[in-house]
């Protein structure tokens, strides 16, 4: 595996238009964006339809959970 030194040395000899495409895409990686949070939201929400319907999870009544968790 390549060192952060040997990385950083790589990266800063970079024309700077690609390291600025580089910095972008590193900000992204720590912090995705709406359209992205988005779609991990959808992923899970058919994984918990799925679940449902498969009957490996069951559903309660809200009351129910309400009267357990006030």
């Amino acid at each position: 595996m390549i060192k952060t030194d040997e990385l950083f040395n790589e990266e800063v000899s970079l024309p700077v238009d690609i390291r600025t495409q580089l910095v972008d895409k590193l900000l992204q990686s720590l912090h995705p964006t709406q359209k992205e949070i988005d779609k991990l939201w959808a992923v899970e929400a058919e994984k918990r339809v799925e679940e449902i319907r498969s009957g490996k999870v069951a559903t309660i009544l809200r009351r129910r959970s309400i009267q357990k968790n006030p």
